[in-house]
């Protein structure tokens, strides 16, 4: 699945498959993005992680419902991070260094993928074809857009890390409607002892995949 190669070599998450039929999103009010912020987001996560023969898109496992609700936690926030100057951009081993909260980096980073899409289209990103879509994403993976002082590269890179969160997470946090991420990967979830595994290399896990909330696959 494109999805599953995007979560192990970020740098190659876009192939030239044609876009997989995907259901709509569920109906959901989101509490932080605006309209057009949210328009972005159904569009973008459909095209990082699309539907497919090998499981659901991120569509279906209600990821950006999962990164709406992510932006009330104090990880969005920035409540852990050191948000104190000076902001210098150094080498990539020296980590983060914007002065930038999770919250301001997507209201920042949409607004510039948008305002790139209207620019060269006369659109905005979520009204553009797949594949236009998919060139300004991979535009943004690359650094070569500009969204005023926030490189394109860290923007994306920041959307696509919580994108597979919301795809491979428990779903009490949001994402992973009815497992099906887990189901894909075969992964068990939240078993409370595997010990009895251990040591049975290559051999199938019998049990299907289970919340912390008890939900099953």
């Amino acid at each position: 699945m494109q999805g599953v190669a995007g979560v192990a070599a970020c740098s190659t998450f876009l192939s030239s498959r044609m876009r997989a039929a995907t259901p709509p999103a569920k109906a959901y009010t989101p509490r932080f993005f605006d309209g057009a912020e949210w328009d972005f987001l159904l569009a973008a996560c459909d095209r990082l992680i699309p539907a497919d023969e090998n499981g659901p898109g991120a569509l279906a496992l209600d990821v950006p419902r999962f990164l709406d609700m992510q932006m009330d936690t104090p990880y969005a926030h920035g409540a852990q991070w050191f948000m104190d100057g000076p902001f210098v951009q150094g080498p990539d081993n020296l980590g983060y260094q914007l002065p930038y909260d999770p919250r301001t980096l997507y209201r920042r980073g949409i607004a510039g993928m948008n305002a790139h899409a209207a620019t060269r289209y006369g659109r905005p990103f979520a009204s553009l074809a797949p594949s236009v879509q998919d060139e300004l994403l991979q535009a943004a993976e690359k650094g070569t857009l500009a969204f005023g002082d926030i490189p394109s590269r860290v923007f994306f890179d920041q959307l696509l890390a919580n994108v597979m969160e919301g795809a491979f997470s428990d779903p009490v946090h949001g994402g992973n409607t009815r497992l099906g991420g887990w189901v894909m990967l075969g992964f068990p979830g939240a078993r409370a002892d595997f010990m009895d595994w251990v040591d049975r290399y290559g051999a199938h896990y019998p049990l299907g995949s289970i919340s912390i909330s008890g939900e099953t696959a």
